[in-house]
């Protein structure tokens, strides 16, 4: 009696199918530094965050926007936050002057066509990253560009899967204000290269000078994963009465050392951006921590948005 043996499963791997041997370290190094030429689609509070850190780093940045109003509003965030950078002595005038020198604007997505690398950080909803997508991959004619994008928690799966090259998308989760904040997520898709992840890690610490966690492509990743379920927390205290706004910051601030309360973080996020965050997970897990109070919804309906829009669990 004889017996048949299965053949082994070939293992899911990540590892890039195009390389004969891996890249060295110094190889990355090389092809990170060479990257000169950014393009940041959207320019509300972090695109414009974005296009400063790249533009304080000396390299030629690319902005667009679906209008000139748009384009305006980004413009006037980029010269505020020089301006304030230069009251608090952390960088000089001339460098403000050349930082702004080195960011365009435009509304005609067409001139990323010789871009490096891309970073989306349009507003979080799937539709309108998946069309960003789309066209970027039309658009951008070096095959080996990076296409990244910041979104909170959406899978960098289906964003990679709008293009034909999945294995340049990947995600780099920036934390606002991106100019003050060190952190950055390097998220990749089943899909993405080991290449494009070394690359893109080595520009953001060496070129960028910010620090990287590695995270899995989950919605959330690591710091909304642990993160979004605290604030929601939070809101739902507030809404149940069970305490005000500011008796629950200052019990995490004072209590714990937090250096800002739940419910003033939210505010800084964006109430709306809370609110798709915790969509997003929820729809992923099914957790009830992750579900979007009514409170939060209704403050969303209503545009208290938080700081950007002057009102939210506080005013400004």
């Amino acid at each position: 009696m004889s017996t048949a043996t299965a053949a082994s499963p070939t293992p899911v791997t990540t590892s890039d199918p195009e390389a004969t041997e891996p890249e060295t370290t110094e190889e990355s190094a090389a092809a990170a530094q060479a990257i000169r030429r950014v393009g940041v689609v959207g320019c509300g509070v972090m695109g414009a965050g974005l296009a400063e850190v790249c533009a304080r780093a000396g390299l030629d940045v690319l902005v667009t926007s679906s209008g000139e109003d748009g384009l305006a509003r980004g413009r006037g965030r980029l010269e505020r936050s020089l301006a304030h950078a230069v009251r608090k002595g952390r960088i000089s005038d001339t460098a403000r002057d050349e930082t702004l020198a080195r960011v365009s604007f435009t509304t005609d997505l067409a001139a990323f066509r010789d871009r490096q690398l891309v970073l989306e950080a349009a507003p979080e909803d799937e539709p309108t990253k998946l069309r960003i997508f789309q066209a970027l991959d039309r658009v951008v004619k070096d095959p080996e560009a990076i296409l990244a994008t910041n979104t909170s928690a959406l899978p960098v799966m289906r964003l990679a899967r709008a293009t034909d090259r999945p294995g340049q998308v990947l995600g780099l989760h920036f934390f606002n204000p991106a100019p003050v904040l060190p952190l950055v997520e390097v998220i990749g898709s089943l899909l993405t290269r080991d290449r494009t992840r070394r690359i893109a890690a080595e520009f953001v610490t060496a070129v960028l000078g910010k620090q990287v966690v590695h995270a899995g492509d989950r919605s959330g990743f690591v710091v909304n994963a642990l993160l979004i379920p605290y604030l929601l927390s939070a809101i739902r205290m507030c809404e149940a009465g069970f305490a005000g706004a500011e008796d629950i910051d200052k019990a995490m601030t004072l209590g714990c050392s937090h250096p800002m309360g739940p419910l003033a973080l939210a505010d800084l996020i964006g109430l709306d951006t809370v609110a798709a965050i915790g969509t997003a997970l929820y729809e992923e897990f099914k957790e009830p921590t992750h579900a979007v109070p009514p409170l939060l919804s209704r403050m969303v309906d209503g545009g208290l948005l938080g700081r950007k829009s002057g009102q939210g669990f506080y005013a400004y």
